[in-house]
């Protein structure tokens, strides 16, 4: 308020309380005397302005004249008691500081190498003097001391010290407890710290003492003291000038007035104040309450104590406490007092004055009307801002037909149902309502009783002509029923069920379809009841605006439905449906999609030749349809060249150049360039006649094997790069053997490793979940997956579990064949016999041919070593006898193949005969060569007579030929 009074034009009452010019000095003699000397350098009035300012300041009349008297008087007071203050700090710093250095010192001196081997030798003191003397000068202290037990000193920077027995408060040290003090010593009065020396037993030898003295700290005390001085002096001097500006500053605030006439003066401004007819509150940076005028106080309703108290204390309407505690400016804005409606104007006083604001406010009460339908309008927009962040968090489409309704009441409607057609529920598209639709289900359903108010979730509604939902279907537009009670058409067939709903006090319906791409998904019904208003037009286009919203989150959610359904169903065609039957291993499995999409896991259990089993498990990066397809294709490709009895390194390296093939053809064939972003395998082969197994891992994790005690082991495995990504290195693999009753652990990572868990944790985890007492396969996987499996799983998981089996020895026979013709009858007759003792007489005869055959062709046409091998398995189902396999190994590397013999060929029909007489022949290769074998069956159905082989052969020629 000083400085409007100090405005040009503004008229200063004075002493008499008569009002005075802006420029009039209340002092008439001065005042003529200044004229007197305008215009006139040099003259006798000029030098006396300085003079006369200075008396200004200094007089006790003046309001500014005591501010100054009393500021310097402060200052004067706090410079003093500063550099007391500082004088003081400065000899306890020192001091301080003299302690800490001299403790330091001395703790490092004691605890140097080799101290103690000096106190040890025959002259301590040569060993040591020239070392406290260098530790003296690097610390910059006195002295550094060594004493022994005995009180001689050893080393001391005072030579005619040493020697010399000291007596002191080392008897402190010597028990082991380091000191510093303050005494009088042989350099005089001293800060002295002492710490003990200990023996690698912890035993005390010696005392290391720093000394440094009390007049080198005072010294450098003494020598601040001038600076400290000439601060004072200076912040005396800047504070006494500060002082003056400020009380002239003051003084020309105030005009030079005194406090009887600065009085009279806020009497006038406080009588003006409260007289206008307009609320006017004057609040501080900090959101106090400084002043409010009379007209404030009715309009606000203040309580008699509001000023200097927190605007927020005042029990005003939230909104505009806010704006008077906050910092915005405002003009004009309507707000909400009691039952008043108020037009605020907020000013920010800075930088004109001290931070805060001047707030005027204005009684508008007519605008009540006006500020109701903003309100309303602000709550519409507030729903619809809200109904876009809550509806459609999910992809299930009835959660999100749930969140419609949730949203919705009850700050639109009392209740609110939906109903979808069914093919929406399925992921399907909607057939076009045209078409003649006549029912909907029900999938939500809000509001109070709202299970036994509406139609239960769940249940299919059946459209009558007339109803406002088939009128809104039909039309695809919003149908408003205003009174329920007097339209008949919404009641349609379920008179009870409208009753039930006019009795819960529902007076007025709305139907909205659910439209999205121009294709009706449904309707949402909104009610209300007789304590809301009803419906009316403008609810309309707020209700089809959340609809709207809704129909894409619902059609959105539909169509993933779809996708994700067709990706479940492609992969579960392309995963295995159950695992053959074998008599190498007993096996149980688990898979278990994503949540959030199908992945590319995959796994697989192919019988091979020789009672042999592979165990494959594989995972494709992402998911969706791609990665299903994708995994697909490489389960096809693994179950083609296993069929080629490929060692496991070959079978990964030919795997690889398929997925790097695959990856360079995808991006060329499909619109969205998505190739194939990661695969990984691991396939490992199982002998049971040996217990060996071989496994080659590419980018895959490592198998879990159970032993029979129950242990758990992480074999070593070589990890060669993940598949396709076009290193071209070798893969590797690794053999080890595996005992009877052991349980194979092939998994993907999506078992192991979680946001919540690294990868350590997880297989730590499986561990845990393997270790204990044998199980079955099916009772492994089932405790693996209940300890293992995540919360919410976001990535496929695939599990194969393998309990091994040994083949009985008594069940193999093997022979050396020599590469003779002659060699052969005596193989076939030993066979002969070991079939005889296997009690398989009935097949004597065709095992005969067959291994005639084989040995015939080996001895011919292959190299020496050449063997014979007998294996029979064991009948694994009540449906199975067993199997009986032929192996002839040989050195060579040509493979015989199966062809038609011409009628003037001499040979050339033996492998016919073998296929013929066998379910399964084949070739593979070994490291030293190949072995051909063939498997037949023990079932007798499959057993041909010996009387049939005539005609088998006899078929083999055209009688035309003949």
């Amino acid at each position: 308020m000083g400085e409007v009074s100090g405005q040009s034009g503004r008229e200063v009452p004075d002493a008499s309380g008569r009002a005075r010019g802006p420029g009039r000095d209340p002092r008439p003699g001065q005042a003529r005397q200044g004229r007197r000397g305008h215009g006139r350098p040099g003259a006798r009035g000029e030098p006396r302005r300085p003079l006369r300012r200075l008396r200004s300041l200094l007089s006790v009349r003046s309001l500014s004249g005591r501010v100054f008297l009393l500021q310097l008087a402060v200052v004067v007071l706090l410079v003093a008691v500063t550099l007391v203050a500082l004088v003081v700090q400065a000899r306890r710093g020192s001091l301080a500081e003299a302690r800490s250095r001299t403790i330091a010192v001395a703790q490092t001196f004691a605890d140097s190498p080799g101290i103690v081997a000096a106190l040890n030798s025959p002259n301590p003191t040569a060993v040591l003097q020239p070392h406290a003397e260098a530790a003296r000068k690097a610390a910059g202290v006195d002295a550094v001391i060594v004493y022994g037990l005995d009180g001689i000193t050893l080393t001391h920077s005072d030579p005619r010290q040493i020697g010399k027995h000291t007596i002191g408060p080392y008897a402190e040290a010597a028990t082991g407890k380091s000191f510093t003090r303050t005494f009088q010593g042989s350099l005089g009065l001293s800060v002295i710290s002492a710490v003990p020396v200990r023996a690698p037993d912890g035993s005390v030898v010696a005392i290391v003492s720093a000394a440094v003295t009390v007049d080198k700290v005072q010294h450098k005390v003494n020598r601040q003291l001038p600076v400290l001085f000439a601060g004072g002096a200076a912040a005396l001097v800047i504070a006494a000038g500060g002082s003056g500006l400020v009380s002239r500053r003051l003084r020309r605030q105030t005009h030079g007035l005194g406090a009887a006439e600065m009085t009279r003066m806020y009497e006038h401004h406080d009588a003006v104040l409260h007289a206008v007819r307009e609320g006017v509150l004057i609040i501080a940076g900090d959101g106090r309450l400084l002043l409010a005028n009379d007209e404030a106080r009715r309009l606000l309703n203040l309580p008699a104590d509001a000023e200097q108290r927190q605007t927020s204390e005042l029990g005003l309407e939230a909104d505009l406490a806010e704006l008077l505690a906050s910092d915005r400016p405002a003009t004009d804005e309507v707000y909400l007092a009691s039952d008043r409606l108020l037009a605020v104007s907020k000013r920010l006083t800075a930088p004109h004055g001290r931070v805060g604001s001047v707030v005027t406010l204005r009684d508008t009460t007519e605008l009540r009307a006006l500020a109701g339908r903003a309100e309303v309008v602000r709550e519409r927009l507030k729903l619809l801002y809200d109904a876009g962040m809550r509806i459609g968090t999910t992809f299930d489409v009835q959660r999100t037909a749930e969140e419609l309704a949730e949203v919705a009441v009850p700050r639109f409607a009392d209740g609110v149902t939906v109903e979808l057609l069914d093919p929406v529920l399925h992921g399907m598209e909607p057939a076009d309502v045209s078409t003649g639709i006549d029912e909907l289900r029900c999938v939500a359903a809000v509001g109070p009783d709202a299970d036994h108010l509406f139609r239960p979730v769940g249940k299919v509604m059946r459209l009558a002509p007339g109803h406002p939902v088939s009128a809104a279907m039909a039309d695809s537009r919003s149908v408003l029923v205003r009174d329920l009670s007097a339209s008949d058409s919404w009641r349609g067939e379920h008179l009870e069920g409208a009753q039930r709903i006019l009795d819960h006090g529902m007076r007025s319906l709305l139907v909205v379809p659910l439209r999205a791409r121009g294709v009706v998904l449904g309707t949402a019904d909104f009610w209300r009841a007789g304590d809301s208003p009803p419906f009316e037009d403008e609810d309309v286009s707020l209700a089809e605006e959340l609809a709207a919203r809704a129909a894409v989150c619902v059609d959105n959610a539909r169509r993933y439905t779809h996708e994700h359904t067709m990706a479940v169903t492609l992969q579960h065609s392309l995963l295995p449906r159950g695992l053959p039957e074998q008599s190498a291993l007993e096996a149980a499995y688990r898979y278990l999609p994503a949540q959030s999409g199908v992945g590319g896991d995959w796994f697989d259990v192919i019988p091979l030749s020789g009672a042999r089993v592979a165990l494959v498990v594989g995972d494709v990066v992402g998911h969706g349809l791609h990665a299903a397809a994708t995994m697909g294709r490489l389960r096809t490709a693994v179950l083609n060249f296993a069929g080629l009895d490929m060692p496991t390194e070959e079978l990964l390296g030919r795997l690889d150049e398929l997925v790097a093939q695959i990856d360079a053809e995808e991006p060329a064939t499909e619109q969205d360039g998505q190739g194939i972003t990661g695969a990984t395998c691991q396939y490992a082969v199982y002998d049971p006649t040996t217990g060996q197994l071989a496994i080659a891992t590419a980018g895959h994790p490592g198998p879990a094997v159970v032993h029979p005690d129950g242990t758990v082991t992480f074999p070593e495995v070589p990890v060669s790069p993940p598949l396709g990504v076009g290193v071209g290195l070798p893969f590797q693999s690794t053999e080890l053997t595996v005992p009877e009753g052991s349980r194979l652990v092939l998994y993907t990572d999506g078992l192991i490793e979680d946001r919540g868990r690294d990868l350590d944790a997880g297989l730590e985890a499986l561990r845990d979940a393997l270790a204990g007492p044998d199980r079955t396969p099916e009772a492994t996987c089932a405790a693996v997956m209940e300890a293992m499996l995540p919360d919410r799983q976001r990535d496929d998981i695939a599990l194969l579990v393998a309990r091994t089996r040994r083949l009985d020895p008594a069940h193999v026979a093997e022979w050396q064949v020599p590469q003779e013709p002659a060699a052969v009858s005596p193989v076939r007759t030993a066979c002969a016999r070991r079939l005889t003792e296997w009690g398989l007489e009935e097949i004597v005869f065709t095992a005969e041919l067959i291994l005639s055959e084989l040995i015939t062709n080996a001895v011919r046409y292959g190299a020496e070593p050449i063997a014979v091998r007998l294996i029979r398995t064991e009948p694994i189902s009540g449906f199975d006898a067993g199997t009986l396999i032929f192996e002839v190994s040989d050195g060579s590397g040509t493979s015989p193949r199966l062809r038609r013999a011409n009628v003037t060929d001499e040979g050339g029909r033996g492998l016919f005969l073998v296929a013929q007489s066998t379910e399964r022949w084949g070739t593979r290769y070994t490291p030293t060569g190949k072995v051909i074998w063939a498997e037949k069956s023990l079932h007798a159905d499959t057993t041909p007579e010996v009387a049939g082989l005539d005609e088998i052969l006899l078929d083999q020629w055209d009688d035309t030929a003949l």
